[in-house]
């Protein structure tokens, strides 16, 4: 019960912390930033189960979560030969995350195989935001963000699938509340500049 109230009032946090940023009032990318921070929430709630059907869901609400921050870097601008770059970078790191979890997987290859791919597009889209606009620092935070997020979502995984370790939520769930709160600051300020 201590350990569901900690992670929803933690998810909550970045929730009001993007409403006080002014992700609101941050154009179309805040609208979609607005949403994968809502979704992140859900997916956390979601993750509270530990049965496959909630951990389903919990998959599902980030890989939409996933899809709206994409959505927010398309309206934030990208460079197209960065992000190309960056796919086949991070296509070749997913393609090593992928042959480590599949044995483990099970009946969710499906859907764990489309949240690698949407994760890798979406780093790559902070990457192309970096590089159309290298001299804002904002950037570069989004960048950092999609990456810190990129590494929490591993250490989920290997705790689901690979091996049960505390160390695995002691690295993943600050890397993963930072990225939200990069998020969740950064956008306004970066819709703030491309005005």
């Amino acid at each position: 019960m201590l350990r569901a109230i900690a992670k929803v009032g933690a998810s909550a946090s970045f929730l009001v912390f993007g409403w006080s940023a002014g992700v609101l009032h941050a154009g179309a990318a805040g609208g979609a930033t607005a949403v994968a921070l809502a979704l992140a929430a859900l997916g956390d709630v979601l993750l509270l189960g530990r049965s496959r059907g909630p951990f389903l869901a919990g998959l599902v609400a980030f890989l939409l979560g996933h899809i709206a921050y994409i959505v927010a870097f398309s309206f934030l601008g990208f460079a197209l030969p960065a992000t190309a770059v960056s796919l086949v970078v991070l296509g070749a790191a997913a393609t090593l995350v992928w042959r480590r979890l599949a044995p483990h997987v099970g009946r969710l290859r499906v859907p764990v195989l489309a949240y690698i791919a949407v994760i890798t597009v979406m780093v790559a889209m902070a990457a192309g935001s970096l590089a159309a606009i290298p001299t804002r620092p904002a950037r570069a935070g989004l960048l950092l963000a999609a990456i810190s997020f990129y590494l929490s979502d591993l250490c989920v995984a290997r705790q689901r699938f690979v091996a049960s370790d505390p160390r695995n939520r002691y690295v993943g769930l600050p890397l993963y509340y930072a990225a939200q709160l990069l998020f969740a600051g950064l956008v306004p300020v970066v819709a703030g500049v491309a005005r």
